[in-house]
């Protein structure tokens, strides 16, 4: 059963900056984004996390009660792309870990901005679910104690990782026809698996 967000408004506002992200970052990890729409999405980042950042201050991490479901996702996917404002990513990591106390947000969801925060801070991930698109398509960044994935995995939910690896594989693979990217920046991008919401 869901109920009525408390603000339809501000989960109305997260939802359409996510999906432009997404649409955007789809282009980008596909190679096909310019310059002019890299500039814009780098910008678009930006504004985002202070947008973020401002109805955090005001409200807290907008969880389920306040945005909903889909605007309590949105306003994890903002946070995981919010890698210019380190700072803001780890408040929004410690906010979050909260809200999934309260059920406000999900364990899964946690589990990849914490990740996304380790990666940022030069350190290897815990949950592995930050990739890179290379050379031989989508890779996995550097995880702690490999042997034990799994079961770290398995303990936020978040199913096998060769499972998960194949799913994201597949998700990013470029069109045959899109050729070769004019771009190679979007690389170095940071990937994520989809979360269960």
């Amino acid at each position: 059963m869901t109920t009525k967000p408390q603000r339809p408004d501000i989960a109305r506002d997260l939802i359409d900056r996510a999906e432009r992200s997404r649409e955007y970052r789809s282009r980008l990890a596909r190679g096909l984004a310019s310059r002019a729409e890299i500039d814009m999405g780098r910008h678009n980042d930006h504004a985002n996390a202070q947008v973020l950042r401002r109805i955090a201050g005001e409200h807290g991490w907008p969880g389920r009660s306040l945005v909903g479901e889909e605007g309590a996702k949105a306003a994890w996917q903002i946070a995981l792309q919010a890698d210019h404002l380190a700072d803001f990513q780890r408040l929004a990591l410690r906010l979050m870990a909260t809200a999934v106390e309260r059920g406000e947000a999900t364990i899964q969801q946690w589990a990849h901005l914490h990740d996304r925060c380790s990666i940022n801070a030069g350190t290897a991930q815990t949950y592995g679910t930050q990739y890179r698109s290379g050379p031989e398509g989508v890779e996995p960044l550097p995880v702690r104690e490999p042997q034990h994935l799994n079961a770290r995995r398995a303990s936020v939910g978040l199913p096998p990782f060769a499972a998960a690896h194949e799913a994201l594989r597949r998700r990013h693979t470029r069109e045959p026809e899109s050729g070769p990217p004019d771009d190679t920046e979007h690389r170095g991008a940071a990937l994520t698996e989809k979360a269960a919401a």
